[in-house]
This record gives structure tokens, sequence and C-alpha cells, in this order.
């Protein structure tokens, strides 16, 4: 799924603010600066998402035969080709 760059915004403002009011949580940083981060974090792991998704449906793509998408088949091999994408990157 791809996510706007003002919902990733949005949600590093959130997660940044839900730090700052933990007790155990002191910033080395200005708010801005661990806000940025949070926001590369976030797009990492979004690009990541993305690239573990292309590469289960191409492996689906490159069944022999045509495999239909929303289909019980295609559900069932989508789940597994992104379960090892995922355990190769060891996540």
């Amino acid at each position: 799924m791809r996510i706007s760059r003002d919902k990733v915004n949005k949600v590093a403002h959130v997660v940044t603010d839900a730090l700052a009011e933990l007790d155990a949580v002191d910033f080395v940083e200005d708010r801005n600066t661990i806000r940025l981060e949070v926001r590369k974090i976030l797009e990492e792991l979004l690009n990541q998402e993305a690239r573990i998704d292309q590469s289960a449906r191409l492996k689906i793509e490159n069944q022999k035969r045509t495999i239909l998408e929303g289909s019980q088949e295609w559900d069932i091999l989508y789940r597994k080709y992104y379960n090892e994408e995922v355990k190769k990157l060891g996540i």
C-alpha cells in the first residue's frame, strides 16, 4: 500500500508526540530532528514492505499457469511468498 508523504509526516508527528509524553524518554536532539528520523524510518519500512509485496506478486506471475488475483489460490500463494520474503530479511 502506498501512503502519501503527508500521512507519513502525520504519523511521525504522532509518534514523536507520544514519545515526548513518556517519562522514561528524554530527547537528546530537538523534537523536529526526532520527527524527521521517525519519518525516515517509516519511509524505509514502507519501501521494504513494497519490495516484499512486489516480490511475492512476481513469484505468483511466474507460475506456469495463470492464477487470478483475488482467487483463494492466489491469496494462499501470496501469503506464502510474502512470508518467505519476510523470513529472508530476518524480520
